[in-house]
């Protein structure tokens, strides 16, 4: 390689994922699909030629091997008496494979050369072909950029915006902090952040006049996650003063009424999703009640199905005609894009018919019918570097107008507009069918009456260590849970919202059990065979922590039996009242897979759900094959009807400044994440809708008014 090869190096930008820390700068290979990251201010390539100082600062630079295909390129680079080789291997050896190459590839002492550090990652899923060194700058970028966005999405996994739910605050019997007349409340709503725990004003309700009875008329909208605590905390205020500073409200001012802290899954799970709970705050005084109602909005329930056809689309490939399909992006409120939906491929043609499609409007357009949704099309190529076409814009307002002379687009390639004159469009796409059905939510049951029940399961198998010594997983520190309790605590929380009366079974499995030492693997924490049920996750906690006093931690790791257990529960309520939630917390590898498969098959017919969480540092492949987003669990010849566990190894979530907070919340976050379309899958599949909920109270004469970031 010498000076001139640099002549055509390109800027590119892409994500790292560093094998070690301390990484700055970014060569891509666009061939074979990697990341070298380096961190001289000085570069030499194999021929000694000095890169300028200027490229550091940038320092992404892309290099195109395109007769290069198959074959292995080295490039060596010298820093001081620091060696990296970057062996640029063939798309058969591509992954985690070719990452260990380069590792090993690294010689001399990084220490003595100012630390540098070597990673490497995958871009995407193919290799980048077709590129030669001849290609201009601004060839290779187009042609990244258009690749970049299609190859970012994930149909599984693409984000849908969260649910919006809206919230009517109504007070009864408020203090009266006005000598000749009645108070004047207004309700402030603060939300508390998850990392920084820090309290922020959200909005603000509407001042009522001379009212210890306050129906307030101004809505909070807020986004709804089901796998989040979202913490709330509503303040009165008399508001005689007129100020909007609350700084001039204090309580020694008697301007303060009281205040409430509660979760939106409290109130979302409450009967009929109303909440009602004291005021407090006011040391000594009974300052009333506040009454909290949640009502999805509608627009959040309901999905568009839609077909489109293309006319005439630019001809892309050289043997044949094109290969188009369509990418759908959502607008941001900062201007970017979102991808949300991504038709099928239709072969070998200009005129393709795409297959009616079904996606929520929240995903479209989160709800806002004027946004902008952009189409891009493409052509399908089959090792990844898809042709750009074109691209048009729409809303939500415009395609539900259905099949008219207004949903016939222009598919327009910008840069072809620019550089030739008589360039007109690169087809058009036109819209076929367009309707809108309402589905039912979850929050829709939960409103409807149908309960969560929640059941914990804990492994009590001899792998964990003896509980008085300090490395055990089941060491009880003064200061700090261990990582069963928190992973208890974390989910336990979040479900416990949704069942009204708070009790819980809670099992242990692979202990020796008091008096004769016999083996179990069901058996209840709080040593009650008839009743297993806890009061609360701070139950289930003292409930633990009493059973590793008395019983003798053994084997093997049997999940069947609390799996099972479930099972006959949920099999005796298959009407939708009630759907049934294990987490079984275990820190080794499973003993009993065959049967274990067996009884998740069989729960898949059923109502329920299984989170397994894994504890400890052991290798849980095991539990990977349990999971089931990649292959679905079988038995016997038999597919579970539907996914219906969640695996997730807690020592991805530990922050690494010990935030156990912060910790808690990710795994919540990540475990609770699939629980909504499990449930909802089950309803969809035995046919069962929610129970009609009462219609929220709404003072008569008054207009809604919202509160809204």
């Amino acid at each position: 390689m010498n000076a001139s090869s640099f002549a055509n190096v390109s800027i590119q930008t892409a994500p790292v994922s560093s094998v070690c820390p301390g990484v700055i700068s970014v060569i891509t290979l666009s061939c074979d699909s990697l990341l070298i990251s380096l961190t001289p201010l000085t570069w030499y390539s194999g021929g000694n030629t000095s890169l300028p100082h200027p490229l550091w600062g940038h320092c992404r630079c892309m290099w195109s091997w395109g007769p290069c295909i198959s074959a292995v390129v080295p490039l060596l680079f010298l820093y001081s008496s620091l060696t990296i080789c970057a062996v640029a291997a063939s798309p058969a050896r591509t992954g985690d494979r070719l990452v260990s190459d380069l590792v090993c590839g690294l010689t001399g002492d990084s220490t003595r050369s100012g630390g540098v550090r070597l990673c490497a990652s995958r871009i995407r899923p193919e290799p980048l072909r077709g590129l030669t060194m001849e290609m201009m700058e601004g060839d290779v970028m187009d042609k990244l950029e258009d690749m970049s966005s299609v190859y970012d999405f994930d149909p599984f996994t693409g984000n849908i915006p969260a649910t919006k739910v809206e919230i009517t605050v109504s007070c009864r019997n408020l203090l009266d902090k006005d000598t000749f007349s009645k108070s004047d409340p207004l309700c402030v709503l603060y939300t508390q952040g998850v990392e920084t725990k820090q309290w922020r004003e959200f909005g603000r309700t509407e001042v009522i006049d001379n009212t210890l009875n306050p129906d307030f008329v101004r809505k909070y909208i807020l986004d709804y996650f089901f796998e989040e605590k979202q913490n709330l905390r509503f303040d009165l205020y008399d508001m005689d003063s007129k100020s909007p500073d609350l700084s001039k409200h204090p309580a020694e001012l008697n301007d303060f009424l009281g205040q409430m802290f509660c979760t939106l899954g409290e109130i979302v799970g409450s009967p009929a999703s109303r909440l009602e709970k004291p005021l407090g705050g006011i040391p000594g005084k009974k300052c009333g009640t506040i009454v909290l109602t949640a009502e999805e909005l509608s627009n959040c329930r309901d999905s568009g199905t839609m077909q489109f056809c293309a006319n005439k689309l630019d001809k892309k490939d050289f043997f044949g005609k094109s290969d188009p399909f369509m990418v759908f992006y959502r607008s941001n409120e900062d201007g970017t894009f979102t991808i949300c939906h991504k038709t099928e491929v239709v072969k070998n043609t200009l005129n393709p018919v795409w297959q009616p499609f079904t996606i929520p409007v929240r995903a479209l357009c989160n709800g806002d019918y004027d946004r902008t949704i952009k189409v891009e099309v493409y052509d399908w190529d089959r090792d990844g570097s898809h042709d750009f076409i074109g691209d048009f814009t729409t809303s939500y307002r415009e395609l539900a107008r259905g099949q008219s002379q207004f949903n016939v687009y222009e598919v327009i390639n910008t840069k072809k507009k620019i550089k030739k004159k008589k360039y007109v469009n690169s087809g058009t796409v036109t819209l076929l069918s367009f309707s809108v059905e309402s589905e039912y939510t979850f929050l829709d049951y939960i409103k409807g009456g149908t309960q969560i029940n929640f059941t914990v399961a804990i492994d009590f198998t001899a792998s964990n260590g003896n509980p008085s010594q300090s490395t055990s997983l089941h060491y009880m520190n003064p200061y700090q849970l261990n990582a069963y309790a928190m992973a208890l605590k974390a989910v336990g929380e979040i479900i416990q919202d949704y069942d009204s009366d708070k009790m819980f079974p809670a099992l242990g499995f692979g202990a020796k059990l008091p008096p004769d030492g016999r083996v179990s693997h069901e058996f209840p924490l709080n040593g009650n065979i008839e009743n297993p049920y806890c009061n609360g996750i701070e139950g289930i906690l003292e409930a633990y922590h009493q059973s590793l006093k008395t019983v003798q931690l053994y084997g093997p790791t049997n999940f069947a039996p609390v799996v099972n257990h479930v099972a006959r529960y949920a099999a005796a309520v298959q009407d939708g009242s009630q759907y049934f939630v294990l987490l079984i917390i275990t820190d080794g590898v499973i003993s009993d897979m065959a049967q274990t498969k067996e009884a998740i098959v069989n729960g898949a017919k059923l109502p329920m759900s299984i989170i397994i969480v894994g504890v400890g540092q052991a290798e849980f492949d095991a539990m990977v094959e349990l999971d089931g987003d990649d292959i679905r669990v079988s038995s016997r010849g038999k597919l579970a009807e539907r996914d219906i566990v969640q695996f997730v190894p807690f020592r991805d979530y530990m922050d690494r400044t010990g935030n156990h907070v912060l910790s808690m919340a990710r795994l919540a976050k990540d475990v609770l994440a699939e629980i909504p379309d499990q449930f909802i899958s089950y309803m969809k599949s035995r046919g069962i809708k929610p129970n009609p909920a009462p219609p929220p109270y709404t003072p008569p004469g008054h207009t809604h008014h919202h509160t809204q970031i």
